[in-house]
């Protein structure tokens, strides 16, 4: 069976634990492309999928990049959103594809969906006041993170109502989610907490393998809704 070839942009921190995961999995990293590296058919050396995972202000145009070279791309960075309108015009006029989220543990899915059944459920009780507090590492670019404003989204399609999110910036946290339901006399705290880095990594290679052969913009839902993912 030939080995996936694989490219990674980015080679920071999430970078080399999508490498090391990526090589104990028989993946071939075939290149590794750092921050002002021109991204086109050469320097992607063959690969049959890139991951992307660097920082807000580079996201949108690497992702360009890849989709022109023909090259399907999994975009780990958060906090570029505001330009996928025109990444997904482009990926249809380029017969592309592209998968992105604020997230990829694949319990920070399942907890989005508790997310959203909290929110049904405490609709019907205005009495506690919500609240979301997200935790990441100091050098992390966007607050709040993508995550966070996911979770927000999904509580506020139960409830109706926005909860308010509270960013910290410390140390070298991978990521924690809390939610808080306080009440006058009891508390209910949802939290999740990523553990070690290649958490992420374990998913992005996940999207990764799924979307070769693939056209079109898609999100790990799509992913995790497929049955050859199971």
């Amino acid at each position: 069976m030939t080995a996936l070839r694989l490219a990674i942009i980015g080679p920071g921190k999430m970078g080399t634990a999508v490498a090391d995961l990526a090589r104990t999995s028989g993946i071939d990293v075939v290149a590794t492309l750092g921050a002002g590296t021109v991204i086109d058919a050469s320097s992607l050396a063959g690969a049959q999928v890139a991951i992307e995972f660097t920082e807000p202000g580079a996201a949108a145009a690497n992702a360009r990049a890849c989709i022109i070279a023909g090259c399907p791309v999994v975009i780990g960075t958060t906090g570029w959103y505001g330009e996928l309108p025109e990444i997904t015009r482009l990926v249809s006029e380029k017969g592309g594809s592209l998968l992105w989220a604020p997230n990829f543990s694949l319990g920070v899915h399942a907890v989005a969906r508790i997310m959203r059944r909290a929110g049904e459920i405490f609709a019907n009780l205005p009495s506690f006041d919500a609240a979301l507090v997200e935790t990441h590492h100091a050098e992390k670019k966007d607050a709040p993170s993508g995550t966070a404003r996911m979770l927000q989204k999904e509580f506020a399609a139960g409830s109706a109502r926005e909860v308010p999110i509270t960013s910290v910036r410390v140390g070298s946290v991978p990521g924690t989610h809390t939610l808080i339901l306080d009440g006058g006399f009891e508390q209910i705290v949802i939290s999740h907490e990523a553990r070690d880095r290649r958490v992420f990594a374990e998913g992005a290679l996940v999207a990764a393998r799924w979307l070769i052969g693939r056209r079109g913009v898609f999100t790990l839902d799509d992913v995790l809704s497929n049955e050859e993912v199971r």
